[in-house]
């Protein structure tokens, strides 16, 4: 499947990259077009009551939060002067009265609570008319021209458009900041000034579709206006990391003389694979947000996802194709030596070593360090998104605080009580007229008065930290009165928790039919409600399609249980940290936000969709490698070992790139972002050292062959969803550099002592293969088990039963046994039947001989054949001094 894409994707490679030109340049105008038609909010579950309550505060009595409050002080005069109010009037009459639907002030009222304790400060409530931002834009210079006065304007609606503007400075300074750094990592990384680019193109490409994508699903459905940097960090995040390792599996190939198209099938065919699935299952982990009613979540999970996709088909089609067209010249300009090649395996090389001989002891000791990290979020407490989620110093932001500090406690956010009042007909029912003539003539009913609701009043007022209870609106039409419930404490605080249940928990009068709570503090309650019983289902689903997804990609059973089992640990180590720093506020001077003493719940859950994904990418690549080794040696020991050393390089690099890009973005001035920002950060610091370095190995080490368990009766199944993937992908060395000239395989085996002779003069003058790589992983430092050292005559207990030798023609002159011959001797290629052959030991490997006449075994000494996977066939043959040697080929 991956070979024909990469195939497909190599000869239209220039149509593709003319197609990709144009929808760039036609659609980057309406990806400009997302700033200011992103909403705030979307934080309320659609089904709960204190929803219910917001829609009837709009319906029923014309809007309860003004869309502006502008608030006016002056340091000696009073606001009872009436010079005070000609001042603020005058203003407020020059408004154009197209943009403007009602106007309130402490004038227009009388209400006490509409006057600072100081007596100096006063505010006005401004409702406007048709597209609000339009509106506020066209009266926002107007509110601040007011003679003799200090002005400053919040409300819902600057608060909105200074998180717009806050966003795209934001975007701005993260891109400023994380591209100069990241071309200098890329550059340290591949040392070419070409190779360093590439990613950087991709990740250009992703953030066009965020904003593309985000801007069409305005269209559809509200978008959050959090959710441009959540994007935008998450799509270019993504696309360093699968460019990483796209272009370093297509420069080793380049690096082994494969010809263009050869290795953009090649890279397709394994990296472009991995990459496959990990975007397959990033996007699963974010499309889990969908099932939560949040617009919040819902446009978040569903940009995310989509985003991964563009960046995942960016990185399949659009790079291949560069790549494709620059071949060998991926290489050119050159800034840096190639630092990462060194013999004997580096630094993950020693890692592999020590977690081998020591994984009890190592799985001990990293999952008590995780848990320890996790411990915090023991006491967790969520809160809502309000005012102090912008800078200190903005606007909107001190005009709230200043209500909160100088005005009467919670005056713009009180408890909103709806009491629908049972009502009764004034006279006799009217009685219908005949079917047909005219329609039900409506009976008249009482009106509801505040005389209705004077007992549950009383019973209010006696109810802790309650300062006051007015009547702030009755509604006819409904038979409803509407309740304003001041209290004494922060609407977070777990006093005014207590309030609100015991307010809903109260026996409503016998002339009450329902009783409604709204206000921010009911909001948070409903919201936790709702996450709490939505998030077991986002579970089960997210975990059941992942473990489907690792199921196809590694046929086993054990391995997606236990990928899902450390994705536990990173996450549970993330949650706490970001206890730590934003609830408890440690890191509050140092990223300059105020802590709330809470977190904000839809933002967890968010990190949850998010961590997760992100934990299962380097999963991937590293089983893919761990997997590609089981299938050639048959040891599991040798295979987790020489996984973690080909991968730990390149996942440490991706990881670093990535960290980068979140880095960068955690500088946002938007708190949410920061704790986003701040929990991936930690998240994939852990998974990408604790977890996926030292836990993951160490486990599979004690597990053994259990890791690759797969019940005969669930194997037909994996035949069909298996997507084919080549049982012998290139080697990666730990760096990102090309690797030099590769060490040939090992010969087909001969008569002992024939190896260590032809070996010398085999290692001077063998060209460059080919074809699929040999192993080039030293597994001498590996202590190999029992099984793989067992010789031709016997049979491995975790392989299947080995088969009649296969039949076929005799070997031609110059051919390895059982292997086809060299084509004219121009090539290196070993082939068996038309398919590709690789070589092995327990040793570093040695070149292919260059005589192919020197391979040919003598007659009566040709080993037995192996079964070692499906469509897999190996030779063994016995090394003098211990080991074995072997040719492997595909069926």
């Amino acid at each position: 499947m991956f070979e024909r894409a990469g195939r497909l994707v190599y000869r239209g490679r220039w149509t593709l990259l003319v197609l990709t030109l144009a929808a760039a340049l036609l659609v980057a105008p309406l990806g400009l077009e997302l700033f200011g038609r992103m909403a705030d909010g979307g934080f309320e579950d659609p089904r709960a009551d204190s929803t219910t309550a917001a829609r009837w505060n709009d319906q029923w009595y014309g809007g309860h939060a003004p869309d502006v409050v502008v608030l006016y002080r002056h340091p000696s005069v009073e606001v009872r002067d009436p010079r005070y109010k000609r001042a603020v009037h005058d203003s407020l009459r020059r408004l154009p009265a197209e943009h403007v639907r009602r106007m309130v002030t402490y004038w227009t009222t009388g209400a006490k609570e509409m006057v600072s304790r100081d007596g100096h400060s006063t505010y006005a409530l401004v409702t406007l008319k048709g597209d609000e931002q339009r509106a506020y834009a066209a009266i926002a210079a107007r509110l601040r021209t007011v003679e003799n006065l200090y002005v400053s304007v919040g409300g819902a609606v600057p608060l909105l458009k200074e998180l717009n503007d806050q966003t795209a400075a934001d975007l701005a300074r993260a891109e400023a900041i994380s591209m100069p750094v990241l071309l200098v990592l890329l550059v340290v990384v591949f040392g070419s000034l070409v190779a360093a680019g590439l990613p950087l193109l991709v990740g250009l490409l992703a953030v066009l579709g965020a904003l593309v994508l985000l801007r069409l699903l305005t269209e559809v459905t509200e978008v959050s206006v959090f959710s441009l940097n959540v994007v935008t960090m998450l799509g270019l995040g993504l696309a360093i990391d699968y460019s990483l390792f796209v272009l370093k599996a297509f420069r080793e190939e380049i690096g082994r003389g494969a010809s263009n198209e050869q290795a953009v099938v090649r890279t397709m065919a394994t990296a472009g694979r991995t990459v496959a699935f990990s975007g397959l299952t990033v996007a699963t982990a974010l499309l889990g947000l969908l099932l939560f009613p949040q617009m919040f979540l819902r446009s978040i999970g569903l940009g995310a996802a989509a985003v991964v996709l563009v960046t995942m088909g960016a990185a399949l089609v659009v790079l291949p194709a560069v790549l494709g067209i620059l071949g060998p010249r991926v290489n050119a300009l050159r800034l840096t030596p190639d630092f990462g090649r060194r013999e004997g395996g580096g630094v993950w090389h020693a890692v592999a070593s020590s977690v081998m001989r020591r994984p009890l002891l190592y799985l001990v000791v990293v999952t008590v360090v995780l848990v320890s990290l996790a411990v915090p979020f023991l006491h967790v407490k969520f809160g809502n998104v309000d005012h102090r989620v912008l800078p200190a110093a903005s606007e909107g932001r001190r005009v709230a605080e200043t209500l909160d500090r100088d005005f009467a406690r919670n005056a713009m956010s009180p408890i909103d009580v709806h009491v629908l009042v049972e009502r009764t007909f004034t006279g006799e029912p009217a009685v219908p007229g005949p079917l047909g003539q005219g329609h039900t003539p409506i009976s008249a009913v009482t009106p509801v008065s505040p005389v209705d609701v004077r007992p549950l009043v009383t019973r209010l007022k006696r109810l802790p930290h309650v300062t006051g209870v007015d009547v702030a609106g009755l509604a006819q039409d409904g038979g409803a009165v509407r309740l304003s419930v001041r209290y004494d404490r922060d609407p977070m605080s777990d006093e005014a928790r207590s309030l609100v249940r015991s307010i809903r928990a109260m026996t409503p009068e016998p002339n009450v039919r329902r009783v409604v709570v709204g206000g921010a503090t009911a909001a948070q309650l409903d919201l936790q409600d709702s996450l709490l019983a939505t998030l077991p289902w986002m579970a089960l689903v997210v975990c059941a399609v992942t473990w489907v997804l690792l199921f196809a990609a590694f046929g086993s059973l054990v391995l997606p249980v236990k990928a899902l089992l450390m994705n536990v640990l990173s996450i549970g180590a993330s949650f706490g940290v970001i206890v730590w720093a934003f609830q408890d506020g440690h890191l509050a001077s140092a990223l300059r936000f105020t802590s709330t003493g809470s977190i904000e719940a839809t933002v967890t859950v968010l990190i949850l969709a998010v961590v997760f994904g992100l934990s299962m990418d380097y999963e991937l690549f590293l089983l893919s490698r761990v997997r590609a080794e089981w299938l050639r040696t048959g040891d599991n020991t040798a295979a987790v070992a020489a996984g973690l050393q080909q991968t730990g390089g390149v996942i440490t690099s991706a990881a670093l790139l990535l960290l980068v890009v979140i880095g960068a973005f955690s500088t946002a001035g938007i708190t949410i972002v920061k704790l986003l920002g701040v929990g991936m950060f930690v998240a994939i610091v852990v998974d990408a050292t604790l977890v996926r370095g030292l836990l993951v190995p160490a486990s599979m080490r004690l597990l053994g062959g259990a890791n690759w368990w797969l019940p005969r009766s669930w194997r037909r199944l994996h035949h069909h969803i298996d997507l084919h993937p080549p049982s012998h992908p290139p080697s990666h060395s730990p760096s990102g550099h090309p690797p030099s000239p590769p060490r040939a395989a090992l010969p087909a085996p001969g008569p002992p002592g024939a190896t260590a002779s032809r070996s010398a003069a085999s290692r001077a003058s063998a060209p460059p293969q080919d074809g699929p790589p040999p192993a080039s992983v030293p597994l001498s430092s590996v202590p190999l088990s029992s099984e793989a050292r067992s010789g031709p005559g016997q049979s491995r207990p975790d392989r299947l039963p080995r088969p009649a030798r296969p039949q076929g023609p005799a070997p031609s002159e110059g051919a390895v046994p059982g292997a086809a011959g060299l084509p004219g001797g121009a090539s290196p290629v070993v082939t068996f039947k038309g398919r590709p052959a690789v070589f092995g030991a327990d040793t570093d490997p040695v070149p292919l001989p260059t005589d192919p006449r020197e391979a040919v075994e003598p007659a009566g000494e040709r080993p037995g054949w192996v079964r070692v996977g499906r469509g897999r066939t190996r030779v063994v043959r016995a090394r003098p001094g211990g080991g074995w040697t072997w040719a492997e080929v595909d069926e």
